[in-house]
């Protein structure tokens, strides 16, 4: 009868701990060969000054006791909106010297998700994403069914021109020098100043609900329509109460070939590694076959981390009764 007894007590103890689960967020900005020599003092400030408006947007969403998925969501529409990232504002240019944007969103309570690609006229394409998520039955949609899409759900729409930067266009300019030999750009090996980018969030909320966002312009002089795996569930997106939440960038062929996302989560899951274990093991077998990038990461206990195989990574976390972290670059062992 003692023995009951504890057994319920332990049992009642274990659910009251759990009833209120930490909250955290993680948010990036895109991986690459991220260098102190080739960024100035005022633009390592600005980086870092975004980064941390971004993370304390999301969490407090989370802190007024928001869902998950909201915290994402703000999150990455300041990184959307802030001409310094790969993403709605600062995206990059295609081959015709336009922009073409992909975005997906993923609820880990039901694995709900939604995701747009090559869409040129929605301001914020997380916000269609998510649409496409809750407001039809559809997960992916694409280029100008998409847009009708977002026109009916009465999202804002712009002009074009309205993504268009200084920074961008100039590296536009030298992709398409370097390329001028191959068929298509991805052919070319990384440079730093045009071939990086993406920008993304993981967050869990105080009911224990994870949810991954991302969001990009993609490749720099990208053309037929080429689509990476920021909107590919299971590649750069993936969110799942039962094991982490993930949100990638880097190249994206190899995170679409390799399942990123939901190989990290699948170890954690079966494997019963933690997030932060499992994502360091498949970035670093990504980067044996050619993968460069990064990846972010909560687990179903609220354990944030991130890891890269690259110099550096615009990355930020803030947890429960911390201080926001935002780094740059590669921290020494």
């Amino acid at each position: 009868m003692k023995t009951l007894l504890l057994a319920v007590a332990l049992g009642t103890c274990s659910v009251l701990a759990y009833a209120k689960a930490p909250i955290g967020i993680v948010i990036h900005g895109g991986a690459g060969t991220i260098s102190r020599d080739s960024m100035s003092a005022a633009q390592e400030q600005a980086y870092h000054a975004m980064l941390t408006h971004a993370v304390n947007q999301g969490y407090a969403v989370l802190e007024r006791g928001g869902s998950s998925l909201d915290a994402v969501t703000a999150a990455v529409i300041v990184l959307e909106d802030s001409p310094l990232f790969n993403a709605g504002k600062g995206a990059v240019y295609t081959f015709d010297e336009s922009h073409e944007l992909d975005a997906s969103i993923m609820d880990g309570r039901n694995r709900n998700a939604g995701a747009v690609a090559g869409v040129s006229n929605v301001k914020n394409p997380i916000l269609l994403a998510r649409a496409v998520m809750e407001k039809s039955v559809h997960v992916m949609l694409a280029g100008k069914g998409a847009e009708q899409f977002a026109k009916e759900q009465q999202l804002e729409l712009v002009d074009n021109s309205y993504f268009n930067t200084e920074f961008r266009y100039d590296a536009l300019k030298r992709a398409k020098q370097a390329i001028a030999p191959q068929p298509h750009q991805a052919a070319v090996p990384y440079d730093p100043a045009w071939k990086m980018g993406t920008v993304g969030a993981v967050a869990i909320d105080k009911k224990g609900n994870l949810a991954a966002a991302t969001s990009t312009g993609g490749m720099t002089a990208k053309r037929y329509g080429r689509i990476g795996d920021a909107p590919v569930i299971g590649a750069g997106n993936f969110a799942d109460n039962k094991s982490c939440a993930v949100s990638a960038t880097g190249h994206g062929e190899f995170f679409i070939r390799y399942q990123v996302a939901a190989d990290i989560c699948a170890r954690v899951k079966y494997q019963n590694k933690t997030a932060a274990v499992a994502a360091k093991e498949v970035m670093a077998e990504l980067k044996k076959v050619g993968g460069d990038g990064g990846v972010i990461v909560v687990d179903q206990k609220g354990q944030l981390s991130w890891t890269f195989n690259t110099e550096g990574m615009y990355r930020a976390l803030k947890a429960e009764g911390g201080e926001v972290i935002s780094e740059i670059f590669a921290t020494k062992p």
